[in-house]
């Protein structure tokens, strides 16, 4: 059976169509993820057991009761009122390669604490980091609010991301939320606070 051979000339036919390709956009550039290797940080110092999953039990840092696990099961917002609720959604929405959800979530909520003169920096960054259409960790928000969005983060003020913070709280509290309390992550965390 023939084999197919390509000469050095076809190889850098091939090449050039992929530079062609790179020309016409269709292969999305890789941008810095400055601001998601912050935001890991950030998430690493709120929530020291982040790293290690659910071992949050045996943190000399972060003491869980059974109790407080219980209330997040009772809506989204207890979840996400505790530093541990937020370090262990996260690592189950990093498990389902959703983790922009919260750190978009948790980057609006350190949004609404900036003072006045820091607000277009990091405006900038949240909408790059998450917004953009092109953005590295794009969140799953409809075009309008996309829209309405670029032209909040603008000119910023403190509720510039709301719309699009609401819509990715009403995603996480109708899809990822549910199947978190039905995970193995979250009934194991349970069983093992309930038998200590």
């Amino acid at each position: 059976m023939p084999g197919f051979f390509f000469s050095n000339n076809n190889m850098t036919e091939l090449n050039g169509k992929e530079d062609y390709k790179l020309a016409e956009g269709k292969v999305h550039k890789k941008k810095q993820k400055t601001f998601g290797a912050d935001l890991k940080s950030y998430l690493k110092c709120m929530v020291p057991h982040i790293e290690s999953g659910i071992k949050t039990s045996n943190s000399k840092n972060v003491t869980l009761s059974a109790e407080e696990v219980i209330q997040w099961s009772q809506s989204l917002k207890n979840l996400l009122a505790s530093q541990s609720g937020q370090g262990i959604f996260w690592e189950f929405l990093k498990s389902e390669f959703s983790e922009e959800n919260i750190e978009f979530w948790l980057a609006c909520e350190d949004y609404k604490k900036t003072k006045s003169d820091h607000l277009h920096g990091k405006a900038e960054r949240i909408y790059e980091e998450f917004v953009q259409s092109d953005a590295i960790k794009q969140i799953n928000i409809d075009y309008q609010i996309r829209e309405a969005t670029a032209k909040e983060a603008q000119d910023p003020t403190h509720t510039s991301f709301d719309e699009a913070q609401k819509t990715v709280y009403i995603l996480m509290e109708r899809d990822s939320y549910p199947r978190f309390l039905k995970s193995k992550s979250y009934l194991n965390l349970l069983n093992q606070l309930q038998t200590n």
